[in-house]
């Protein structure tokens, strides 16, 4: 029942997984086609805005220069004899234009002579760069700060007052200089160009408007940032585009979806090089696709949910015939000899339990085959003890679970003293009986855990494991009772035969940390206690460091 219940969630968790996984898919492929469909219309929507705004600032620009230019054509202007008449003139096509901070007209040499509200009459502007320029033909300059004039305009919000100046001279019918009509139109025009044409975009979608000069400071826009200059990569690699937009990274390390628009002037008006630019924060642009994506993964969790509640049920009726062949599996994976029962339907789990049955006992004579050959593979056919592939396979565990368990691994090359003569004098056969009785004495030595391993002829090799804090008397006390062991005489049929044996010790990883280099260093250990009389047990190191041992 266990495995049954299993089957059948798994299932179900399946075909939930599938489902979300289906879902996820399509809402990611959903929600990225979504952004960037959003991103571009956003993008074009903020550049085609920004150039509405420019547009509407040119055309402006232009028409006030129109006004002064058919005024500066009346002939009160260029024979300026009845002051009265031109402040008239003045005060009328500022009410009609109420962006005209102050509008006033000079004699030839830069002194008011008439001028809206009376202000700054008398004042000689010969100075200023809108007389100088104006004397030379029409002058639009750029935005600029006029302390004099602001001190004399009611200026109800208390900041600081910016104008743009349109001025141009008057000539006589002969041709002389009559005068110089000057005029400061106040940027807050610009600011309600900017809220009559964009406020409507700039509440639905948190937008922002910014108006640069021609070196990209910033002219309008958040109180914080005028005065500043912005430094955009799109701002100077616009490639000549009139209106563009691009994602940009601002000052303040957010992204936005930003749009820019240059100013291309109307008709004679060339423009002041202005820019206009609608940024939009990349997040909230975004918003949109992000709930769509949202809604689709929510719907396709509800949808997981159901699926998978109806694959549940409907695995059940597929997992009742599986039900004996798991219980049958059950027992033979508990050592019990059973059979695969032979189930007839569906048609499918009565093939299954078939191809299971053969698979069965094809496995149990395979897996018998297998276990002689490698027995055989892996053993000594004298002795019975592990051979040379048994210790490349048992080794690397032994080496991992002595870095797992923090311990170490004693390494003790063995090979026996006066095997020879045992051969010479009492024959091969005799020899072979000596090496089976003195592997059963090594076995003998060892504790649980430990191995010893016939290398070929008369050399072995033990792996001890050792603690690190008592690595080398624990290794000499296993060298000591093999060699005790192997001294003792070994009964041959009808004979006696006497051996000793040589030991050369090493320990992974204290004296070497490369298993292969301890071995070597187990090796030269033997070299030495051969040629120091044999019958004796060397090791690397007399005595291991303090820091090696703890």
């Amino acid at each position: 029942m266990r495995t049954s219940t299993s089957l059948r969630s798994r299932f179900a968790i399946l075909i939930a997984l599938l489902v979300a996984a289906l879902s996820w898919l399509l809402g990611s492929l959903i929600g990225h086609d979504s952004s960037q469909r959003i991103r571009d219309e956003i993008g074009r929507d903020l550049a085609e805005t920004s150039f509405q705004m420019i547009d509407r600032l040119d055309r402006d620009m232009a028409s006030r220069a129109d006004y002064l230019q058919v005024l500066g054509s009346l002939r009160a202007l260029r024979e300026p004899s009845d002051r009265g008449e031109i402040r008239r003139l003045l005060d009328r096509l500022q009410q009609k234009i109420p962006s005209i901070s102050w509008i006033g007209f000079t004699d030839p040499q830069g002194k008011v002579l008439a001028s809206s509200n009376g202000i700054l009459e008398g004042v000689s502007i010969a100075q200023r760069p809108v007389y100088l320029e104006g004397r030379k033909g029409l002058f639009i300059g750029d935005v600029h700060e006029a302390v004099l004039l602001a001190k004399l305009l009611p200026n109800p919000s208390g900041e600081a007052m910016k104008f743009v100046d349109i001025s141009l001279a008057t000539y006589g019918p002969t041709g002389e200089l009559s005068g110089v009509l000057a005029s400061h139109l106040s940027w807050g025009w610009a600011d309600e160009v900017r809220q009559s044409l964009l406020e409507p975009i700039q509440q639905q979608r948190n937008v922002e408007f910014l108006v640069l000069g021609q070196d990209h400071t910033i002219l309008l826009g958040p109180k914080a940032m005028i005065g500043q200059k912005l430094d955009l990569p799109a701002l100077q690699d616009n490639q000549g585009n009139s209106h563009y937009w691009a994602v940009q990274q601002w000052p303040d390390g957010q992204s936005y979806l930003t749009g820019f628009a240059s100013s291309q002037g109307h008709q004679d008006y060339a423009g002041l090089g202005w820019t206009v630019v609608a940024r939009q924060p990349q997040a909230e642009a975004y918003a949109p696709a992000r709930e769509l994506t949202r809604n689709v993964l929510l719907w396709g969790s509800v949808l997981a949910l159901l699926f998978a509640f109806l694959g549940w049920l409907l695995t059940g009726y597929f997992t009742r015939p599986l039900r004996e062949i798991a219980k049958a599996a059950d027992r033979l994976s508990a050592g019990e000899v059973t059979a695969i029962p032979d189930l007839h339907s569906p048609s499918e789990i009565a093939r299954l339990s078939q191809s299971i049955r053969q698979l069965v006992e094809s496995l149990t004579h395979q897996q018998t085959a297998l276990n002689i050959m490698e027995d055989r593979a892996h053993s000594d056919p004298l002795t019975g003890l592990p051979n040379r592939a048994a210790l490349e396979k048992y080794l690397p565990r032994m080496q991992q679970d002595a870095s797992t368990t923090r311990t170490c691994l004693a390494l003790l090359y063995l090979d026996l003293d006066g095997f020879k003569p045992v051969n010479d004098r009492f024959g091969h056969a005799a020899g072979d009986l000596l090496l089976q009785e003195v592997a059963q004495r090594l076995r003998g030595c060892l504790r649980d855990g430990d191995l010893v391993a016939r290398l070929g002829g008369d050399e072995f090799l033990m792996i001890l494991r050792v603690s690190r804090a008592d690595a080398l008397p624990q290794a000499r006390q296993i060298a000591e009772r093999t060699l005790q062991a192997l001294a003792e005489p070994v009964e041959l049929g009808e004979q006696q035969a006497k051996v000793g044996c040589s030991i050369g010790g090493a320990f992974w990883p204290l004296d070497h940390s490369d298993l292969s280099q301890a071995l070597e260093l187990a090796d030269q250990a033997l070299y030495r206690a051969k040629h120091a009389g044999k019958n004796r047990a060397e090791f690397q190191t007399s005595e291991l460091p303090d820091a090696l041992g703890s």
